[in-house]
């Protein structure tokens, strides 16, 4: 094997004339296409002399970039429709050529067939660009054929053209590992093509410095492949073993796509092109419908990941996309989404202009007037035009966008309509969310759609075999709705989901597009927040006014706070001894924990949601939420808001359901790295042993409490009473952190629980919808029972029951009175067990002994909260010393706010919610040690 090379005179640094002077290379490009302009730009970059550039026809009034890029670096072009009329050289075309005086050729990507007194005309000689290691795969579908064939090893070879396909002695070439998940597009993108280019200026360099060697090829190994852009050529054949047909499949992903036909119910042949194809184990098929291909070796079946095909060997193939004419679809969606109409999304002003951008960006690719209608496709665009569409729009929006969406998108109108949806903030239109299946609520003054369906995917869809539950409206008592009940297998399919997306899509959008995202979500929760807050009021029973400024609008400040922490989540340096003489650089990273899963209660439905889902989503994790099983209505409402927002397909997804099947299945499920559960303890220990005993989850819980609140005699009376009765009965005593227990000084007991009971007396009670309302209904009916229960047993051990204690009576609704028990002692069961409803607990205390009040105060296994109320700031200081809950209250109560910490000690949990505390949940550290 020769490493000299070949060349007029002698080596040395460069060619020489007969006069013994450095020749300059003269080049004259031939080809087409995006790689062969950057070639282009790259080799100028290098002070090469490009003195022609010869390209194909225009097709229509739309010519290649090659040519454009040309003209605007003021180098000849000349577009050649046809080098040769009847295998002869057409002699106009040779003296255009021969009028450039180009001594070298260069061919990056060439189409056309160029004939040998050009290959041969320059003094020099012409070098093409292949994308395979020759002699493998010589042919037009090199890469294709490496992907179908199977190979290990991919590459590219720089060659002296000769007289053959294909065969000339070998320049340069490179190669790189074939992995497991490549496609065409992968491999090109990753490799072919930006190496390629590099390795063609090289080339030419080499030539330049007169080093460039002539290798002659070896036919051992030789292939010539047919050419995949004859339709004949794409058809795959179904009758052949799972790896035979999925790398058939990725050899044409995505252009043009492996072309099979689907035989119709009625014998109707429907040619579609496959694409996204992977192997898989079994699948669960069992709610499966049968799709029929033409030729197959086994059935195929469409189910809500995709298309499996059954391949000779018995092995299962996934088809995720499938496209029909020019309309890329879900596979998934087969039997849904094929003929569905485009509907055109209302614009406002800034949107508009958005509209014209676009145009303008598609006119000049394309060269063509752009219509509601016009087809990027089949307006005549390529692989690399979808490259350049698609970067266009990313700079000049500046949104997330991949070739995927041009594929799945190819009209303007769905373009458009896709990039609108992406960059909405705020002022979308409701046609422009997800299509599902809704419940219309006529509540409020207000006509409001809610999905009834679980959210998957970036889609609403049914529960496995379509089960449902019943939602309930505590003041009426009547079903609203019934909602999807997600089956252990509905939690695996979003799990798996919300991992393709953690590993995809998610992965490539920035902090700051995250951050960006989760500020145009807080904007469409303000702009829906009446119909949020209306939603909350009929499905939990919240009053509309708390609901309004509490429930949703401490949900806002959650989204709006984290969404300012996303480019702000940074790790550091550490200076450890180094090896001498070695140096050592240690730094830590802060990563994505992966997917997690949070388990959310009944009282806050959308505020727990928010605190736990925007420092999760913040920190760069998917999520899988499963809202409590008897309010999950404004979750779907919110998972509809957030593709309005713009997050793809899989970053956010709900699933409703009874905790027993569904949460279960969240905690036990090994592709869940975190979770995050709010609810009672027991429920919270059995968690946690679920996330122990699969793959030892990382966890925070928010669990039960018994928060004790101290009123001391020289407290401002007033102000006591008021916080005190918000601490027991706000949110219906619903109240993670409400007091169960108050501790109020002998000396104003009496007049503290008189003050109490008349104030009860004017609060109104009734419908959460009306305004003034100041209590409403308890979430659901076991609840009630259970406070019913909580009273019964007070009264029984000898508890003095001043006020309520029962259901309201001659009212619908499951409304309970606000109650108050005093005289109770430490040992009794209200004294210990939390009731979470509107009961007041109240015991007396002495204040000659602080050090037993605190040891009162503290005899329990819960430690969410506390509260303080005195003017002497030493006493409020030696008790929140003291105290042993997560949160200490003084002089005040249920202050809390997205930038303070929020958890519990003991038996009321570990870890926060809220504040820059809670990112650390959803966020491990990386450790990175480097010697230098």
């Amino acid at each position: 094997m020769s490493s000299g090379s070949e060349c007029n005179g002698v080596k040395t640094n460069g060619y020489f004339n007969g006069n013994g002077h450095p020749e300059d290379l003269k080049i004259a490009i031939i080809g087409q296409s995006n790689f062969a302009a950057e070639v282009l730009e790259v080799l100028l970059e290098h002070h090469h002399i490009v003195v022609g550039v010869f390209t194909i026809a225009d097709k229509g009034s739309r010519e290649d970039i090659l040519a454009t890029t040309a003209r605007q670096l003021n180098i000849p072009v000349f577009k050649i429709s046809a080098w040769r009329r009847k295998g002869v050289p057409i002699p106009e075309v040779l003296e255009k050529y021969k009028s450039v005086g180009a001594n070298l050729n260069v061919l990056p990507f060439c189409s056309q067939f160029i004939p040998m007194e050009v290959i041969d005309g320059a003094k020099f000689g012409s070098i093409c660009y292949h994308p395979s290691i020759l002699p493998r795969h010589r042919g037009a579908s090199a890469i294709s054929w490496t992907l179908i064939e199977g190979d290990d090893t991919a590459g590219f070879s720089i060659f002296w053209a000769d007289d053959g396909l294909d065969t000339g002695p070998i320049l340069l070439q490179r190669q790189c590992p074939v992995y497991g998940d490549d496609t065409l597009d992968t491999l090109y993108k990753r490799f072919l093509y930006p190496e390629g280019v590099t390795a063609m200026v090289e080339a030419v360099n080499m030539i330049a410095d007169g080093t460039a060697p002539k290798i002659t090829q070896t036919e051992i190994g030789a292939t010539y492949d047919p050419a995949l852009f004859r339709e004949e050529n794409q058809f795959i054949d179904l009758n052949q073993s799972a790896e035979r047909i999925f790398n058939f499949i990725r050899g044409l992903d995505s252009v043009p796509g492996a072309l099979a036909v689907i035989i119709g119910d009625d014998g109707s042949e429907c040619p579609v092109r496959l694409h996204g194809a992977s192997l898989c184990g079994p699948a669960m098929l069992d709610n499966a419908k049968r799709v029929n291909f033409k030729g197959s070796a086994g059935p195929a079946f469409v189910d809500r990941d995709g298309i499996f095909i059954t391949a000779s060997d018995g092995q299962l193939v996934k088809v995720k996309r499938v496209k029909k004419g020019s309309k890329m679809i879900q596979a998934s969606q087969w039997f849904t989404q094929a003929g569905k109409k485009v509907i055109p999304l209302e614009l406002n002003a800034r949107e508009v202009e958005m509209e014209e951008i676009l145009k303008g960006i598609w006119k000049s690719i394309l060269k063509v007037e752009i219509e509601a209608e016009t087809d990027f496709f089949a307006c005549g665009a390529g692989s690399m035009d979808v490259v350049r569409l698609v970067e266009e729009v990313k700079d000049a929006l500046e949104i997330p966008l991949e070739n995927e969406n041009l594929f799945m998108a190819p009209s303007f109108q769905e373009f458009l309509n896709e990039v609108i949806s992406r960059t909405r903030n705020g002022t979308s239109q409701e046609s422009s969310g997800p299509d599902y299946e809704s419940v219309v609520l006529r509540e409020n003054k207000k006509t409001i759609s809610v999905p009834v369906q679980m959210f998957v995917n970036g889609r609403f869809i049914d529960a496995e075999n379509k089960k449902t539950l019943d939602i309930i409206n505590p003041t009426t008592e009547q079903v609203i709705c019934k909602v999807a009940a997600a089956s252990a297998s509905d939690v695996d399919y979003a799990i798996r989901c919300a991992h393709d997306a953690f590993k995809g899509v998610w992965s490539q959008v920035s902090a700051r597009e995250r951050g960006q995202m989760m500020y145009k979500l807080a904007d469409l929760m303000e702009q829906y927040k009446e119909e949020l807050a209306t939603i909350e009021s009929v499905d939990s029973g919240a009053v509309y006014t708390l609901a309004l400024k509490t429930h949703v609008g401490m949900s806002i400040d959650a989204w709006r706070y984290y969404a300012g922490w996303t480019d702000k989540i940074e790790g550091s340096t550490i200076p450890v001894n180094p090896a001498k003489p070695n140096n050592v650089l240690t730094f830590t990273k802060r990563e994505p924990v992966g997917v997690c899963g949070l388990i959310t209660p009944w009282n806050y439905p959308l505020m727990m949601l928010s605190w736990k889902m925007a420092a999760c989503i913040a920190a760069g994790n998917t999520v899988v939420i499963k809202p409590a099983q008897v309010c999950p209505l404004t979750a779907l409402k919110f998972a509809e808001l957030s593709v309005k927002a713009g997050f793809p397909p899989g970053v956010i997804n709900v699933v409703t359901g009874a905790g027993s099947v569904t949460g279960q299945a969240i905690s036990e499920h090994p592709l869940v790295r975190k979770l995050g559960f709010t609810g009672s303890t027991p429920i919270g220990k059995k968690i946690m042993a679920s996330c122990a005993e699969s793959n030892i989850k990382k966890c925070s819980m928010e669990l039960g409490g018994k928060s004790p609140l101290i009123i001391f005699a020289d407290c401002d009376m007033d102000k006591a009473v008021r916080l005190g009765m918000s601490s027991v009965f706000f949110n219906k005593g619903e109240n993670c952190i409400a007091a169960g227990r108050l501790f109020v000084e002998h000396k104003i007991h009496d007049e503290f629980v008189r003050k109490v009971v008349k104030n009860i007396k004017t609060m109104t009670i009734g419908d959460p919808l009306n305004r003034g309302t100041a209590h409403g209904p308890q979430n659901h009916k076991a609840h009630m029972d259970k406070l019913v229960e909580y009273c019964q047993i007070g009264v029984k051990e000898g508890a003095k029951l001043v006020y309520g204690g029962k259901r309201v009576p001659n009212m619908k609704g499951w409304f309970f009175e606000p109650t108050v028990f005093t005289n109770v002692q430490d040992h009794m069961f209200i004294a210990k067990e939390e009731s979470f409803g509107p009961i007041m607990v109240v015991s007396k205390f002495h204040s000659s002994d602080f050090d037993a009040l605190v040891q009162r105060a503290n005899a329990t296994e819960y430690g969410l909260a506390s509260g303080v109320f005195t003017n002497d700031i030493r006493k409020a200081m030696l008790f929140a010393d003291k105290v042993e809950a997560g949160t200490v209250f003084v002089n005040t109560y249920n202050k809390t706010d997205v930038a303070a910490p929020f958890g519990g000690f003991k038996q009321s949990g570990f870890g926060k919610d809220l504040g820059q505390e809670a990112l650390n949940e959803y966020l491990k550290t990386k450790c990175v040690t480097i010697e230098y």
